[in-house]
């Protein structure tokens, strides 16, 4: 049995239905599911106000408790206003004791950034309502979830796309928009001679290009090892783009770069995807037979 903690720092959940399906299906396993009423709060299109939404993070440097599993309600937008709210080095003097397990994505990219800029690994994995409250459960995605979240080191394994490769380096990155929205600011990380994992959603290729292309222009890109591409749905191109989709835009951003970019990764804002510890040790190795991940260094459930 684990216990459960929920946050709400970004959007209202619009889904209470599956909010408390995910909230059912995790208690029916067993686990504790701790703060419930976050489920509910509301400001606007917010999942409360700011202070509240600021105090579900801050109040995590004194939660009490081991093998607790944090966890955002959903995503959306907010966090970006929270951001010079949250007293980032208390977070990280309490994960040095007995380390939270934090998981989620999408808009949760920002405040894993910020807490990775202060040494602390998360996890990029599913949510309560998007995953857990989905209306079919997705076996692929709960496997991956405590595999990373139960075992020290472990590999995630798929057919991927792109040159040959064998590289080490730190894992991190997330959604691709908020990432790039970070640049210039004192919650964006400096990995040298990372793994870059990036996803995004409902975002049109050239938009995707272009985010891409601030964070190489950035200098970022360039000081990487490989970078690594997850799930991009809702990115369909129109007549006007002529053949120009993402795997053109892929060939492209390759032609520009030194490092191998490897897609093709189930990881992202889909029903289908692994769970990656951000700031972990990986070693990415990619050929004609299959592409593999493995990670080590992160925290684990003590069993």
């Amino acid at each position: 049995m684990n216990l459960f903690h929920l946050i709400a720092p970004s959007g209202y959940c619009i889904n209470q239905k599956a909010a408390a399906l995910g909230i059912q299906r995790l208690e029916a396993q067993g686990h504790q599911v701790l703060n419930q009423q976050v489920v509910t709060r509301r400001q606007q299109r917010f999942a409360g106000t700011e202070a509240e939404r600021a105090e579900d993070i801050n109040a995590l440097a004194a939660l009490a408790g081991n093998n607790t599993i944090v966890m955002p309600v959903r995503g959306g937008y907010g966090v970006s206003r929270l951001l010079d709210k949250i007293d980032w080095p208390a977070l990280a003097a309490r994960q040095q004791q007995d380390p939270l397990l934090i998981c989620g994505h999408s808009d949760f990219t920002a405040i894993q950034m910020a807490l990775l800029c202060e040494g602390v690994v998360t996890f990029s994995g599913p949510m309560l309502a998007g995953n857990f409250g989905a209306e079919t459960l997705n076996e692929f995605t709960v496997d991956h979830f405590w595999r990373a979240l139960r075992n020290p080191e472990f590999t995630v394994e798929w057919q991927g796309n792109g040159p040959d490769c064998v590289t080490e380096g730190t894992v991190w990155g997330g959604n691709l928009a908020l990432l790039v929205s970070l640049i210039g600011t004192p919650w964006m990380p400096t990995i040298e001679n990372g793994i870059l994992v990036v996803e995004d959603i409902n975002e049109h290729p050239f938009r995707v290009e272009r985010m891409l292309l601030q964070l190489f222009h950035a200098g970022i890109l360039s000081r990487q090892n490989a970078i690594v591409l997850g799930s991009f749905s809702g990115a369909e191109p129109n007549d006007y783009d002529d053949g120009y989709d993402i795997p053109v835009m892929v060939d492209y951003l390759q032609s520009r770069l030194a490092i191998p970019v490897i897609g093709g990764l189930d990881f992202g804002h889909e029903q289908r995807t692994v769970t990656l510890p951000l700031g972990a040790k990986g070693r990415l190795v990619h050929n004609s037979v299959t592409t593999t991940l493995s990670l080590s260094g992160h925290p684990v459930i003590a069993e």
